[in-house]
């Protein structure tokens, strides 16, 4: 068998592997691997932060059919990627983390950019491997990657910097054949009777859906049941908004026609969701969930069936075949299926609901002025945003408000920070989201304080030529914490309020384009011109500080104060 380096090994595992890009920032631990990617014809795309590089290889997988890569320098480039790869987990994203590491004949003896880089993604990975012998540099890299897609997270391959030299046998895995079981007969069988005797049946499609290209599966067997469709929270894309069947989604900000469709059924079919509690938590005043529902739950993760919500019937399975499946028994059995009995009452509650919550859409917060409104700026947006486009979202109250206005007719076409919630995730999300489908436009929902922390990606997209659209809401105050400060501490305002600068004039100096709106007729246009560029465009809108419901109204309380200094005259 013929002989190459660990570093050629590597390199041929990613070209088997189907990587054409790498986001990261050049060390020396891994020079001599990356000194073999442009002849290999992968394209190392040099950012501005190493959690961006990690958010980017995030954004690039949700967005394609491809596992994500990031790399960076031994020590402090890698505990950077630490909060990136955290929200690659929560986000159930494919993606393989490289850490090249300090050498392994000095590790221990305190030596330059030394640390021990395994135990930081322990809990946010789905499985490290670490090179210990050259022989195994391919076996352990191509593992990763067939972790990766098999669990739907992040993998980590932590390789010593030394181990790229020397020689090793050319015997280079094949990527894994991968495919979705369509789950358990008996499990399968229930969940069929259970839909025959529902009466009014909701279905829940959640991000299992699109992650298993489930969503035609999933409309066809709606239509069958003409059963509303409910988006799961952050999966406004797991079915087409123009479908007479679609209520939005639930969750925080969500649509109040969904949750009081979903309020009255009898049962509920929960597809590729693990009903997350952040997800399902009350929201416009409306508790939701149907305490008396069956519920048949599907996730390809047994962990997650009957963990937050009680389970009839739990479904170990791919939600895409689950659904083909069950439509399936439900047209060979010819059995009488009791919600076709009052399918036009039901058609016209979902159409009562859905006009309803639309006419509030309407007028709510959709008054003229300067600055603009929030919810001014979200529906202008909403309108004139293309139908093809991908729209990531940060974590902040306008963001989230966001929730209410974001529609989409095809999958893989929004990506939100999801559970872990961090700020700065949206603008490098969308870079590698862009650069995976740069025949599609991608715009970034940032708010102003989060934009702090991924601006500089701004660089990244002017250098690499990467044209992505960032909405920034510049409403000079970090919002979601300073309704907490209103509604619990007597607005006592401490960090919340913020001084920018003009976030256009600074995307200017960095080569990028930058456009100031203050007014709302001037939305539409700048969105629709930001697009057309051929380079990154910095849209800033000046709004209103009207701020949205709290994040986490649940996890505060009243301030209670014993010490006699420490009592304000305004609490109890």
């Amino acid at each position: 068998m013929a002989k190459i380096t660990p570093s050629e090994a590597i390199v041929e595992v990613l070209v088997k592997q189907g990587v054409k890009n790498v986001f990261g920032i050049v060390g020396s631990a891994f020079m001599d691997a990356l000194d073999l990617f442009d002849t290999a014809g992968i394209r190392f795309i040099s950012v501005a932060h190493e959690q961006g590089a990690a958010h980017m290889a995030d954004g690039y997988a949700r967005a394609s059919d491809h596992v994500g890569v990031c790399l960076a320098q031994n020590g402090p480039g890698i505990t950077n990627f630490v909060t990136g790869v955290a929200a690659a987990y929560w986000a159930h994203t494919p993606i393989v983390v490289f850490t090249p590491e300090t050498g392994s004949n000095t590790q221990g003896l305190g030596g330059f950019q030394e640390t021990e880089q395994l135990p930081f993604f322990e809990k946010i990975t789905k499985y490290q491997a670490h090179v210990s012998n050259q022989q195994r540099v391919a076996e352990l890299l191509s593992r990763c990657f067939d972790y990766a897609r098999l669990e739907s997270g992040p993998t980590q391959y932590n390789i010593p910097r030394d181990m790229f030299y020397g020689e090793v046998e050319d015997n280079l895995p094949e990527p894994m054949l991968i495919e979705g079981s369509g789950g358990g007969n008996e499990a399968l069988t229930k969940a069929v009777t259970m839909l025959t005797e529902a009466k009014f049946p909701v279905i829940l499609s959640g991000g299992g859906v699109v992650m298993s290209k489930g969503v035609k599966e999933v409309l066809a067997l709606a239509e069958h049941l003409s059963a509303p469709v409910v988006n799961t929270y952050l999966h406004n894309d797991s079915f087409p908004s123009s479908h007479p069947l679609w209520a939005g989604p639930i969750g925080y900000q969500g649509s109040k026609a969904a949750m009081k469709l979903l309020a009255q059924a009898d049962l509920v079919i929960a597809l590729g969701t693990r009903l997350g509690p952040f997800g399902t938590l009350p929201q416009h005043g409306i508790d939701y969930w149907p305490k008396n529902a069956k519920l048949v739950q599907v996730d390809n993760d047994p962990r997650m069936l009957g963990l937050v919500k009680r389970t009839d019937v739990g479904v170990c399975a791919d939600a895409r075949s689950v659904a083909q499946e069950i439509l399936a028994r439900l047209k060979a059995d010819n059995r009488p299926v009791a919600a076709l009995e009052n399918k036009p009452a039901r058609e016209q509650e979902m159409q009562k609901q859905k006009k309803e919550w639309e006419d509030e859409l309407n007028t709510w917060g959709q008054e003229d002025g300067s600055p603009i409104a929030p919810r001014r700026i979200l529906r202008e947006l909403e309108r004139a945003m293309p139908k093809d486009a991908m729209v990531t979202t940060d974590i902040g109250n306008i963001c989230s408000v966001a929730n209410s206005y974001l529609r989409f007719e095809q999958p893989q076409s929004f990506f939100a920070a999801m559970s872990f919630g961090n700020c700065g995730y949206a603008f490098p999300t969308a870079i590698g989201a862009k650069v995976a489908r740069p025949d599609r436009p991608a715009v970034a929902y940032v708010g102003d304080g989060a934009w702090g922390m991924s601006l500089q990606e701004t660089l990244t997209c002017v250098r690499e030529n990467i044209p992505v659209v960032a909405v920034v809401f510049n409403n000079g105050q970090w919002g979601a914490e300073k309704k907490n400060q209103v509604d619990f501490y007597a607005n006592r305002y401490i960090g919340t309020n913020l001084e920018n600068p003009s976030f256009a004039k600074i995307a200017q100096a960095m080569g990028a384009e930058g456009i100031n709106v203050d007014r709302p007729e001037q939305i539409g246009d700048a969105l629709k011109k930001a697009i057309g560029n051929d380079k990154c465009t910095i849209i800033e809108c000046m709004a209103t500080q009207e701020l949205g419901d709290p994040f986490r109204r649940d996890a505060l309380k009243k301030p209670q104060r014993l010490m006699a200094k420490y009592k304000h005259t305004n609490v109890d």
